[in-house]
């Protein structure tokens, strides 16, 4: 189902800002409310069009990412994709979902498994579609409140929240880590010299052992996400793992949105092979400016020669400098041998938005989450041994996790 939304104060009126002479310049936006999942997966060639003009994007919104997340977690009934079209150019996008939280709440398709949300705007004409975009939101959100989550910063979605006619919050989210893309070698001038000096030594030992790498062709990427999960399984095993890495939905949406992203050259997925056997596995999603990997798994026995983080750390880094990427993402999660590498600290937002008529609701929902982000620090404070399983669940195994030897 698809309907229009009436983004003016004249009744079905769904134009905005364009000439009304017929001459050159830009055309008359159109705003519509998309429902049908049908209709979503048959947007993919517009939207990944869209998706290269808003340099601000992340992986998570490529279309493969969020419909093949639709496909495995999405709620029948529930989708709503706010969609904004100059003729029939796709030029702005709000990928959403309706949940009751207990309120009615629209959030970002992606959910707790993807590290960025955002909105996508065409940045040949920023300004008039994301106008277009907020009053297409306001109508859509009617008497829901719209929970942002996991914005990083500079993405369109702080733009939207800045334009909001209606009530609004913001509070910070996730801490996520990022370097710049340059060579290991550069990366190892940002270390203290003890440590620069340590990592050094365990890119030696990599050598002598000869861990070769492949990078996988689309074709395969089914194969190679089960070794992926097989081994992050083996990895993690009687320590924790996070159980929706072990679950056949997880397992179908990476492999769908892998091996499409593969075949648009914003994913890839690495195996590295001793002795012929594939030991380690691990998938980095990519878009225009960044570049962050995702998740991994590796054999114990690999684990035990050598050190795992230093090994995906050099192949990313020396990738995302080869491809022209900007940004090296550690994505979410704090962890003390991140911090060895000097990182820059990145804090990702929580925006939260609703009409105005509709503020006490926004101000109630923003009060129970931060008592129940409390409450949870206060048991992983209080509770021996917990705050470190938390943190693993938390950062849900990230392919950055320490593999030291």
């Amino acid at each position: 189902m698809t309907e229009q939304l009436d983004v003016r104060p004249a009744p079905r009126r769904t134009a905005v800002a364009g000439p009304r002479n017929g001459g050159s310049g830009p055309g008359r936006l159109t705003v519509t409310l998309c429902r049908d999942p049908a209709a979503f997966d048959a947007l993919a060639a517009d939207w990944n069009a869209l998706y290269a003009r808003c340099p601000a994007a992340t992986p998570f919104q490529h279309h493969a990412w969020l419909h093949s997340w639709w496909l495995s977690y999405g709620t029948p009934g529930r989708l709503r994709l706010v969609l904004v079209r100059e003729g029939d150019a796709l030029v702005g996008a709000a990928p959403l979902m309706l949940v009751h939280r207990p309120y009615p709440v629209l959030v970002p398709l992606g959910g707790d498994i993807s590290d960025f949300c955002d909105v996508l705007v065409d940045s040949t004409q920023q300004d008039r579609v994301l106008r277009a975009l907020t009053e297409g939101l306001l109508r859509a959100a009617r008497g829901a409140l719209v929970d942002l989550r996991e914005v990083r910063p500079g993405g369109m979605a702080e733009l939207l929240h800045e334009r909001w006619p209606g009530a609004r919050l913001r509070n910070p989210d996730s801490v996520c880590l990022e370097l710049p893309c340059a060579p290991l070698e550069d990366l190892l001038e940002r270390m203290p010299k003890p440590s620069a000096r340590r990592t050094r030594g365990k890119l030696r030992k990599l050598d002598a052992l000869g861990i070769e790498h492949r990078s996988v062709p689309p074709e395969e990427v089914p194969a190679a996400v089960d070794t992926l999960l097989r081994l992050h399984g083996l990895q993690w095993q009687g320590r924790g793992v996070t159980p929706e890495h072990l679950r056949p939905r997880f397992r179908d949406h990476l492999v769908r949105a892998a091996a499409e992203m593969a075949r648009t050259g914003n994913a890839l997925l690495t195996e590295y092979l001793l002795d012929g056997e594939v030991l380690a596995a691990d998938v980095t999603l990519m878009s225009a400016g960044l570049s962050g990997g995702y998740l991994y798994g590796a054999h114990p026995e690999l684990r035990a020669k050598a050190d795992i983080t230093t090994m995906l750390l050099r192949h990313d880094a020396r990738y995302a400098a080869d491809t022209g990427r900007g940004v090296l993402s550690m994505l979410r999660g704090t962890e003390p041998y991140k911090r060895h590498w000097r990182p820059v600290e990145v804090v990702n937002q929580r925006l939260l938005l609703a009409r105005t008529e509709l503020a006490p609701v926004l101000r109630a929902y923003a009060a129970q989450r931060a008592v129940r982000t409390r409450l949870a620090g206060t048991v992983r404070d209080r509770a021996p041994g917990l705050p470190a399983v938390h943190a693993r669940l938390r950062e849900r195994c990230r392919r950055f996790a320490p593999g030291r030897g």
